[in-house]
Formats: C-alpha cells, sequence, structure tokens
C-alpha cells in the first residue's frame, strides 16, 4: 500500500450493511450502545485544541488561560457529573485517555478504573497523530501508561481528533492494539487491513459527538438529546432486521457543564426505555463482533 487514497481505500472493501452475513445480539437484541467520554492533557504551553471564544482583537496569546481553563473546568467538575449520571444508572463507559492524563487526572482514573470502564488509548497528549514526531514511541508511551495503571494494555485507540497518518493503523496492530474508534463510516464494526494482520473498526460517530455538536456547531444544550434520540430511534427501527452499533461520545468541557449535563442523562433514560438493547464498552462490542465472525 502506498499513497493515502491507495492506501485508505485498501484498508477494506466496499460491503454494504445488508449484503453481509448477518450479526445477531444477544437474546434478539437491536442495537449495541457504547459510551466514550474523552479525557485530555491540554498542556498550558501550547495552543488550545479547541476554544470556547476568540482571543481579544484577534491576536493569539500564549498562554491561552481561558480556554485551558474552560477544558480544566472539565477535568475538576465536569467529569464528575458525567461519572454520576453513569454511575446512577449502573452504565460502563469507555475511557479515551491520554496516556499522559494518568498522572496529570489521577483521581479521575482511579474513578473510573474503579468503575470498571474500559480505558482506550487516546494519545500521549492531545495532538493530531501528524503532529507526533515519533508515532510509535507515543503508542507505546500510552499503552505503557494505561497498562502500568489498571495492570492490563488497552485494547482500543481512539487518535486524538480521530487523526491518522498512512501508518497509524500498522503501529497499532503492532502495538497490540484490537480495535480502533477513528473509522466514522459504518453501523457495524468492520475489518481493517493492516501490515500486521486484522484491526477492527468499532462504530464511532462524529455527529453524536459533543465536539461536533457543542464546540463547532455551537448547538443549544438539548441538541445532544435531541440528536441522541433521533439517531437512537432509527437505528433500533432498522436493527429489528440488522443489528447496529451506537455510539455517544462526549467531553467533561462540554457536556460535563451545568447546562448540558441533563440532556446527556434524558438521552440515556429515553434507551434505557426501550427493551432489546445492550449497554456494552468497546471491548465488549469486540468480543462480540469477533465471536460472529471467522
Amino acid at each position: 500500500m502506498s499513497g493515502i487514497g491507495s492506501s485508505i481505500r485498501g484498508r477494506l472493501p466496499y460491503t454494504p450493511i445488508n449484503a453481509r452475513p448477518k450479526l445477531q445480539l444477544p437474546g434478539g437484541a437491536r442495537v449495541a450502545v457504547w459510551t466514550i467520554v474523552n479525557v485530555e492533557n491540554w498542556s498550558p504551553e501550547g495552543a488550545m485544541p479547541r476554544t470556547v471564544i476568540p482571543p481579544p482583537m484577534g491576536q493569539p496569546m500564549l498562554p491561552d488561560v481561558t480556554n485551558w481553563a474552560w477544558h480544566e473546568y472539565g477535568m475538576r467538575v465536569g467529569f464528575w457529573r458525567i461519572l454520576e449520571a453513569l454511575n446512577a444508572r449502573k452504565l460502563k463507559a469507555t475511557y479515551a485517555v491520554n496516556g499522559s492524563c494518568i498522572e496529570i487526572y489521577r483521581q479521575a482514573c482511579e474513578a473510573a478504573n474503579a468503575a470498571g470502564w474500559d480505558f482506550m488509548g487516546h494519545g500521549y497528549v492531545q495532538k493530531p497523530m501528524h503532529k507526533v514526531d515519533d508515532q510509535k514511541g507515543a503508542i507505546e508511551a500510552t499503552i505503557k501508561a494505561i497498562r502500568d495503571f489498571t495492570g492490563k494494555p488497552p485494547r482500543g485507540w481512539e487518535s486524538p481528533g480521530l487523526t491518522e497518518t498512512d501508518e497509524t493503523l500498522d503501529l497499532l496492530k503492532e502495538a497490540g492494539i484490537e480495535y480502533v474508534a477513528d473509522w466514522c463510516l459504518d453501523d457495524q464494526p468492520v475489518p481493517l487491513k493492516t501490515r500486521a494482520g486484522a484491526i477492527v473498526s468499532v462504530p464511532y460517530s462524529l455527529e453524536i459527538n459533543d465536539v461536533a455538536i457543542s464546540a463547532v456547531a455551537q448547538h443549544t444544550s438539548d441538541e445532544i438529546f435531541k440528536r441522541g434520540r433521533d439517531q437512537f430511534d432509527r437505528l433500533y427501527q432498522e436493527g429489528a432486521s440488522i443489528p447496529r452499533v451506537m455510539a455517544i461520545s462526549v467531553h467533561p468541557y462540554l457536556t460535563g457543564v451545568p447546562h448540558r449535563i441533563k440532556y446527556l442523562e434524558m438521552l440515556y433514560d429515553h434507551i434505557l426505555g426501550h427493551k432489546d438493547v445492550v449497554m456494552w464498552t468497546g471491548a465488549e462490542i469486540l468480543d462480540w463482533y469477533k465471536a460472529q465472525t471467522p
């Protein structure tokens, strides 16, 4: 595989969802729902990955205390609201965490581990993979940080900003990663080719993601509920014949704030009001898929 275009298409064949061997969720369930809570290290010394307000008179400044503090609120306060919302409903999340956060946000990581969340690599710091000088080293450092903390290596990976270079998938597979969330192209898991064998893409959503909803499009606070409800309802309808996977991706500095958290709770309550739904982690979806396919 050479060149971005040929290698990307060469990772997987085009197979329509209605032309595949049929998958079955346990108990005849229609939809598997997984939640991803993203925990990131935004360095106060550098430019912020996201901003809530522009700099005065359009002149960028470092340190960017205002936008760094916006993110930091999420880890000091917002994360704990999300944790409480999930614990109250006996739900487990997939914890997409920068490797460096294990030490920086130690208490949040301890709480996620105690809750039984599935730790997923999310880069070592919050930086696009294209800007990482040593991808292999960063991947290995992230895996080591998670393994040393939880006692086991992460099985999944979500690149910062869902970014990949032409080599990222190969490096992830070679490092022992089994599934990725970067490829937002299906409602079911699909295998992706790497030079070390197949790695599984677990369905992730660009649009049931509070970065796209709140930080980019700047919708009103209730949009995650309205959009999430509509997404779930359609997948639930279609799942009667072809099972589907739904992802809900949140960040503590966005959905963990007071004016948004109740809408996430409302979305969970809507989903939990339906039978034939399984609430899983990314690793549980991976295990189900692998058991269903040769």
